[in-house]
């Protein structure tokens, strides 16, 4: 199980679920920068690195993915802007075409004899950072279930979906455990939804990453920690490829996490 090939006939299915409710404006504690920011770029670059994955000659771009980024705060929906606003899942090709604009950042990089040298980068951004309301994670995950079961009925023989769930407060709408096993219960042939953590801290601690039990973690974390499902073992080896630790069991749930393990955590959990 979790070892069905991805291609264009049985694509893999990305959800990105971002919580953009008000305490998302709170700085992240390794960095001046909000969380909300901190989010929205990391899924930017996500995005980018996903599209760069799916590349096939010049300007082609094969759909190995269909990609949802589902926001909830003042509202849920998806969030993606531009000429993608207002859609669900879509393809990769869609997306290199669908960004809602580009911006310029000058980057110093590092050269083979130790100097640098200073260019111009364009980033495109397809998502722009949020922050209103509550945390409405239960009406999230509800409709991340309506996204996917229609998927899942269109493509039995793909990779099950992998759904990323960012979020730095407890929910506001109910127990988020009924309707988070609701979507894990969805699957194709290959296996059930995998459904994955991380909580953003905005204190100086110490982030338990991929642990295999919930010992030691406050309710919030021991409560997010039984609704993420264990690594297949793709993803431990990637996981250890990135230089971290994971055991036997390890789920896919950060807890405190910092800036960067935000990142790692999205590297992580897509194929």
């Amino acid at each position: 199980m979790y070892d069905a090939e991805i291609s264009r006939a049985n694509p893999a299915s990305i959800v990105f679920l971002i919580d953009q409710s008000s305490s998302m404006r709170a700085p992240m504690p390794d960095t001046v920068k909000s969380k909300q920011l901190v989010v929205a770029e990391a899924i930017n670059r996500m995005l980018r690195e996903l599209i760069i994955r799916c590349g096939r000659g010049i300007d082609e771009i094969w759909d190995f993915f269909h990609v949802a980024v589902i926001g909830y705060g003042a509202t849920v929906g998806p969030v993606l802007g531009g000429p993608l606003a207002g859609r669900d899942l879509v393809p990769t090709s869609a997306l290199a075409q669908g960004r809602l604009r580009s911006m310029q950042l000058r980057r110093t990089d590092p050269l083979p004899d130790g100097t640098t040298t200073t260019h111009v980068a364009e980033v495109p951004i397809w998502l722009e950072a949020a922050a209103a309301g509550g945390t409405p994670m239960c009406e999230a995950f509800r409709y991340a279930h309506r996204v996917l079961d229609r998927w899942v009925s269109e493509y039995p023989g793909s990779f099950p979906p992998i759904v990323l769930n960012l979020t730095d407060g407890e929910s506001t709408d109910g127990d988020p455990a009924g309707p988070a096993q609701q979507l894990r219960s969805l699957g194709t042939n290959d296996g059930r939804v995998l459904l994955f953590n991380l909580h953003i801290s905005s204190e100086f601690a110490v982030p338990t990453s991929y642990p295999s039990t919930d010992a030691g973690l406050p309710p919030m974390g021991a409560k997010l920690f039984s609704m993420s499902d264990t690594l297949p073992s793709d993803m431990r080896d990637t996981a250890a490829d990135l230089g971290l630790q994971v055991g036997p069991g390890a789920r896919g749930f950060v807890f405190n996490a910092s800036m960067s393990s935000v990142m790692l955590f999205l590297n992580v959990g897509t194929p």
